[in-house]
């Protein structure tokens, strides 16, 4: 039986480098709230990352980071346009319209990425005073459905959103599952592309709880005083800037990523493989398997055998689709026990 469930990469346990950072810098007396010597060294590192200065601010959670990053940039009057299918749209239960009062636009999407093309499309209501204004643009690399935007499709949206005034924020919770997938640059991925606030992820890549909020637009201020009164500057930050820090060290985020991504790819082909030996019906992906999610279609039944064994989440249970998550920490084994789990489930159902 496959030891790792493939419901979350936040299922996964913490990596051993981060809880050894952790350890390091649990002596003595340090100052609070970002004044310690490890963030003022995490910032110097994502300035060189960069090549320019940026504020880095580290948060407690990936909501907590979206929504920070937003209220930077969104005036009280503004609006945020986003994908159907991001997490502020359906994972975050509501947190920017609820802490920050900032209303959301969504724009449909079949893969969760938006396009030039079809936000060219729609008409924003420019200068209307009876609705709400489109002020900033946010994306998430990678998308809410595993799907990965390179950085010239980013830096077309960047163009697209300043030409009309607006601001660009990336969510960046799974942002080294996109760069392991992309082969990008950070620099060329956030900064380089036109991003004007972005996260970076750690929690999901194998840190215990971190994410930190990057300015990279000087013209954006206030972030600091955002980041307070929306309660994610932690008062201990040293603590939460090592878990990001661990992750630049040696590219030990990139390859766990990395790891995390072939992972998902490697089920993928075993299951087209049996499905091509007939041992069990070709495999209905809905989206394309770039990073370390898989979106297919289960039969319920099928999907109800396997759950006696393993934990996985249906996405859209209307149409019987199921997604699964490969993490740092999932083994070749891992995944061919998986793989196994199917086929028995088939089998099993005559």
């Amino acid at each position: 039986m496959p030891e790792t469930d493939l419901a979350s990469d936040n299922y996964a346990p913490v990596h051993p480098a981060i809880v050894a950072a952790i350890a390091e810098v649990n002596t003595g007396h340090q100052p609070s709230y970002g004044a310690d010597p490890t963030t003022v060294k995490l910032t110097r590192v994502l300035e060189e990352e960069l090549g320019q200065a940026v504020t880095v601010l580290p948060a407690l959670t990936g909501t907590g980071a979206n929504v920070v990053g937003v209220t930077a940039l969104t005036p009280r009057w503004g609006a945020v346009v986003t994908s159907s299918h991001g997490h502020m749209i359906g994972e975050e239960g509501g947190a920017p319209v609820r802490l920050s009062g900032i209303p959301l636009l969504p724009v449909p999407s079949a893969n969760g990425k938006l396009d030039v093309a079809d936000l060219e499309r729609i008409d924003w209501h420019d200068g209307f005073v009876h609705s709400p204004q489109a002020t900033t643009l946010s994306i998430a690399n990678t998308t809410e459905l595993g799907t990965v935007y390179t950085s010239d499709e980013i830096a077309a949206l960047c163009r697209w959103a300043h030409a009309r005034g607006m601001l660009v924020h990336l969510d960046g919770a799974r942002i080294f599952n996109a760069l392991a997938a992309t082969g990008a640059s950070l620099a060329d991925m956030t900064v380089r592309a036109g991003v004007d606030v972005f996260s970076i992820g750690a929690t999901k890549t194998g840190a215990l709880a971190a994410e930190a909020v990057v300015v990279a637009n000087p013209s954006v201020t206030g972030a600091d005083f955002v980041h307070k009164f929306l309660m994610q500057l932690p008062s201990k930050a040293r603590f939460i800037s090592v878990q990001v820090l661990a992750l630049f060290t040696d590219e030990l985020g990139l390859r766990l990523a990395a790891h995390a991504n072939e992972m998902a790819r490697s089920l993928a082909q075993q299951l087209t493989d049996r499905a091509r030996d007939g041992r069990i019906p070709a495999p209905e992906f809905t989206q394309e398997v770039e990073s370390n999610q898989i979106f297919l279609r289960l039969p319920a039944d099928v999907a109800a055998r396997m759950r006696r064994n393993v934990h996985f989440y249906d996405w859209d249970a209307s149409r019987s689709e199921v997604r699964w998550v490969t993490a740092w920490d999932t083994s070749v084994e891992d995944i061919s026990a998986f793989a196994d789990l199917v086929e028995r489930a088939y089998r099993e159902r005559g």
